[in-house]
């Protein structure tokens, strides 16, 4: 996902000069690349799941606009029957594909990567999530301003356990999804709602919003990437750092890997913005 890519460098690069009018181009210096692992196993209701993709590249310089592709590794996932899916590289690409996974919900899987003699590792559990309702709502008069376009959604949350949610929203003004986390710490076995405004919004554009049913670990660890990237609405957004996932380099954990191996069923539902 090249949001997270976006994140992991904008962390990466330390303290960041603010309020100055002035555009200033800093020579910073560079950090030796780190192995940027994306590994994203999303189910899709109503889908069989058998396709998935792994993607490898690595850190670069703050202002360079495209991330090194990694190629020459060897990528599976193991399911809790030990039952391997391999992912085969599409040449040159970093993009590693399979198209036979089996995605079971509450069933952990095993990530192994072995890269240049180093062996990176991660285990978790594909989590559950609920559909978003077909009833969406739209408000001309919302937002903090009370002038823009706001869609309130909703979905049900499940009592049994506690759950915690990624919405990903995604319209034709904006060049990368805005994330959001949440828990049902407060709202369990709830309707919970969401709301989503834009001052760009206009008739006939296109929402699309994702909901994914996440773990705590990964809840958390997205909870730490949004605040630390100054993407969570805060006026007082906190001095940028290294965030961890849960990928571990069994060989040398000095030389450790950005990004995390998150399993989720995933929900979408699209919306048009009527006049």
């Amino acid at each position: 996902m090249k949001v997270l890519q976006k994140i992991i460098m904008l962390l990466s690069v330390g303290m960041l000069f603010t309020g100055c009018e002035e555009v200033i181009t800093a020579d910073l210096d560079t950090a030796p690349p780190r192995l940027v692992i994306d590994a994203s196993i999303d189910w899709l209701k109503n889908t069989t799941g058998n396709e998935q993709k792994i993607t490898l590249s690595t850190t670069t310089g703050y202002y360079n606009a495209e991330f090194p592709t990694v190629s020459g590794a060897v990528v599976t996932i193991t399911n809790a029957f030990n039952l391997v899916f391999n992912f085969t590289e599409i040449p040159g690409t970093g993009q590693y594909v399979c198209t036979s996974f089996l995605p079971v919900v509450g069933q952990t899987y095993t990530l192994k990567i072995i890269l240049n003699g180093q062996t990176y590792t991660a285990s978790e559990t594909l989590t559950a999530v609920p559909e978003i309702e077909d009833d969406i709502e739209q408000n001309n008069n919302g937002g903090d301003s009370g002038d823009e376009i706001e869609i309130t959604y909703y979905y049900q949350d499940d009592a049994s356990q506690a759950n915690a949610y990624l919405t990903s929203i995604s319209q034709p003004h904006i060049p990368f999804p805005e994330l959001e986390v949440e828990h049902d710490e407060n709202t369990n076995g709830n309707v919970i709602h969401e709301s989503y405004s834009s001052e760009k919004l206009k008739a006939g554009d296109k929402i699309d919003i994702r909901l994914y049913g996440i773990s705590k670990n990964y809840y958390n660890y997205m909870f730490k990437l949004i605040v630390a990237s100054g993407n969570d609405g805060s006026p007082f957004p906190t001095i940028p750092s290294t965030v961890r996932g849960n990928i571990v380099n069994q060989t040398d954990s000095k030389n450790y890997a950005f990004g995390y191996f998150r399993l989720t069923e995933m929900d979408l539902k699209s919306y048009t913005v009527s006049n």
